[in-house]
Order: structure tokens, then sequence, then C-alpha cells
């Protein structure tokens, strides 16, 4: 079966139905909360229209109470499943081109959603789309599952696996290539503290999972000299900032938290100038503590065997009238747990000169499928034949997916590796402006999601 030829068929009709998904603005919004719809009314539509294409194209589906949808196709007892989301983070700043529009330039798609996760669910559907058109006996059902609230804490397949069936193996469209069988563990941690500081009012970050790229910090006051140290800070840093009234705001870069080092955080520089500049002693403490990406300071630093290093990211900070709540995401390798890093962040607190209260907030344990796996040879066999690359290897994942909820489940794909940009423009990765990626990938994706699931389920 030529699955490339069949997905370059379905390229228009698959780019119309990706412009139906991202024009919706799918962030959790609970102030539009409703039986039906647990994470906000845009959750609840982007659910609706997605299972809307499975009943046009003649698929069972089922509403698993507005948390998920299943799309299936088969009757037999053994499934495969595949795990797709349909929320976003917020759509963020600075975009060149309409963010809940789908745009297609030199190659190139763009959109909010369209590599996380939007696109690559879409492509899984049309993979399965084309089985079905052609009629290919499978010896497994195959159950496509798109949640609803993976960026926020995956609170949807929570509740789906009380709920719902769970397939027996499968992976998520929803990382790289070729097959990722590790994720790092997931733990938030928040700091709090009702220390004075010359901070008025603080509010930076909107999810834990994203480098904070702008922050504004107000004072009761700045002076001259004060504005004059602020302008040496942000050249000796090489930022951008700009003072308004008494708010001081600095641009940093934004950035996935599970790469914190492609981003530049905002608010820790504006932590680090208001602790020299005022001499505030807990803007001086939490920059201490919080300044390294791989956990230093506070003693959390590892080198995993199989995942390489803890990654740690200051997500959100909220500070008002001596109030102060900063949310951490911390990316761990399966070679610590989180009883080990609180264990740190309390000893480590103890000696600071401010009152700094850790607790954690939530833990999701790391997900490792045996790289020898039937499941993780298959998909890799499938990868090869369809790149010819047999250089890049299966291997592990700072980010969390929808796989570290299941059994016998791996990420795979959209994303090609060392894949080269072919465009002058401007292509943001998850979570960043301008989120892109290459139109020939998405469809190559599909042909490769197809013969995989042909490959599972014979």
């Amino acid at each position: 079966m030529d699955f490339i030829k069949l997905a370059k068929e379905k390229t228009n009709e698959y780019l119309k139905d990706l412009e139906s998904l991202v024009s919706i603005e799918s962030t959790r919004d609970l102030s539009t909360k409703t039986d039906n719809a647990p994470f906000g009314e845009n959750c609840r539509k982007a659910l609706d229209t997605m299972l809307a294409l499975g009943q046009r194209d003649g698929f069972q589906t089922k509403d698993i109470d507005g948390y998920a949808g299943v799309i299936e196709y088969g009757q037999q007892t053994e499934t495969l499943g595949i795990l797709g989301h349909l929320d976003i983070v917020p759509v963020g700043e600075d975009w060149t081109k309409d963010p809940l529009t789908v745009t297609v330039d030199d190659g190139y798609v763009f959109g909010r959603g369209v590599v996380d996760d939007k696109g690559p669910a879409l492509a899984a559907y049309y993979a399965l789309k084309i089985i079905k058109e052609q009629n290919i006996p499978l010896k497994r059902r195959v159950m496509l599952i798109t949640g609803c609230d993976e960026e926020s804490g995956m609170e949807c397949m929570d509740y789906y696996k009380k709920h719902a069936e769970i397939p027996n193996i499968g992976f998520v469209p929803d990382a790289d290539f070729p097959v990722i069988y590790g994720e790092k563990g997931g733990l938030h941690v928040v700091l709090r503290s009702t220390d004075k500081t010359a901070i008025r009012s603080m509010h930076a970050g909107s999810r834990p999972n994203i480098v904070i790229g702008k922050a504004d910090c107000t004072m009761d006051t700045i002076t001259e000299k004060q504005k004059q140290e602020f302008a040496y800070y942000c050249k000796s840093h090489g930022l951008t900032g700009s003072i308004e009234d008494t708010t001081f705001h600095i641009d940093g870069i934004f950035a996935h938290a599970a790469t914190p080092w492609l981003g530049e955080n905002a608010a820790l520089h504006l932590l680090n100038f208001v602790g020299s500049s005022y001499d505030d002693t807990l803007a001086q403490d939490l920059y201490k503590i919080l300044k390294d990406w791989q956990g230093k300071p506070l003693g959390i630093y590892k080198q995993g065997l199989y995942m390489g290093f803890l990654t740690m990211n200051t997500g959100i900070i909220d500070i008002e009238d001596n109030e102060t709540k900063i949310l951490i995401d911390i990316r761990y390798p399966n070679d610590m747990n989180a009883q080990e890093i609180m264990e740190q962040f309390d000893l480590h607190c103890k000696t600071l000169n401010s009152h700094v209260v850790p607790q954690m907030e939530s833990d999701s344990v790391p997900l490792f499928v045996d790289p020898q796996s039937n499941l993780v040879k298959e998909l890799m066999r499938v990868y090869q034949k369809y790149t010819n690359d047999t250089f890049s290897c299966a291997y592990t994942l700072g980010g969390g997916t929808y796989a570290r909820k299941f059994e016998n489940f791996v990420s795979f794909g959209p994303e090609f590796p060392n894949d080269e940009k072919t465009t002058d423009q401007f292509v943001g990765s998850c979570h960043q402006r301008d989120e892109g990626i290459k139109l020939e990938s998405l469809i190559l994706s599909i042909a490769i999601y197809a013969e995989a699931i042909v490959s599972l389920c014979s």
C-alpha cells in the first residue's frame, strides 16, 4: 500500500479540517466550565469538532463526559490506542501570523496547535481514515483518544482511566521521531513567603510549563539612579527592558519548560535586578535558588543514565502586598524521585535569610518502556522504512505526554530529527510564537502512522 501517495492526496482535505480545529482557542478556562465541559466551552467545542469529523467519516465515536473523546475503528477485543490532545497553551504575544488560522507559507504550516498537538492528532486520524477507506484488515481495534487538558495537568486522562476502556498498547503523536520510550518525571513545587519585599506587585507567567518570556515588576518608587542601573543591567545581559511610571519590564524568550536553556526567563532577571538595586533580601534569596535551570543551588542536579539531566523552570511568579507564591516545573530522570527533590528544597530553603516554604503541588512519575520491546522495535522499523534514517535511535525526553498515563505506550513523532530549516521566516516550536512545522512533515507523518497502525494490528 502506497501510504505516501494516499496521504498526499489528502493534503487539502487535511488542511481544511486542521483549520476547523486551529480556529478554536481551546485553552483551559474554568470560568466557562459546565457539567459536560469540565475545561471550558472552547475545549468542549474542539472536542465536538473532532468527534464530528469521526462521525462524518463513518467511525464509531464516544464522548467521555467532555474530558476526552474516542474515535474507534473495528470490533476486536485487542486494542491499539493513539492518544492526542486538543487543548493548547495560551496564544501568547508577538505573532507575525494569525495564531488561530492555519497559514501555509513557504512550505510551512503555522498556527497555535499545528505542532502541539492538533496537527499531529489529526494526522493520526487521517492515517486511520485512509486505512478505513482502503478496507485494510486489522487484528486489533484502533482507538483514537483525544483529550482536553494535556497542557494543564492531564486531568482529562486521569478521568478517562477511571471511566473508559484502556487500550492494550499504543503511541502518542505529540513529540519527536523516531521513538521516545521514556519521559522524565514531572514535579510541581510551590514556594510561599510572607516576607517584606520592595516589590509592590509582580504577576509573571501563564503556565508552569512555559519559560516566562515577558515580565513586569511594579515598585513603590524608582529613583534616577535605579533607572540608570536598570539600563545597565539590561545592556550587560543583552536584554530589552523598559520603565513606565514605577514598573520595570523585561523581554526574555519564551520556551517549553522541558528545554529551558532555549529560553530566557524575564521574571528571574527582574528578581536579580531588584535584589541588587533595592537590596531586597527576598528577591536575592529567590534568585539565588532559582537562577540555575539545572537546580545546582538547590542540590538537585542530576545526570540520569537514560534520561539525561534534571531541568527546572520557574513558570509563575505572583507577588502582591508581601504575599509571594512561585510555581516551579521540574523534569527529573528515573534515577531519582520527588521525595529526594523535596528534601533538598526543604534543606536549602532553611539556609536562606528569608522565610520561604516549599510545598509539593503534584508529581507525575517517569515513563519507561523497555527499548527492546516489540512496540519500540516495530515503530523504529516503520520510521526507518519511510525515512531511510538508520542513524537516529530511540531515546528519552524531558517533556511529558499522555504516554506516561498508560502502560505500554510511547511517543512517536511528528517532528523529525535533524530537520533542516528551509525558510527564512521564524518558525516557532511548541509553546512559542509563530508555532510551525513543514507541511511535508505532517503529510509524511500521516503515512508513517498508517503504516504503524497496520504493523501493530497485524
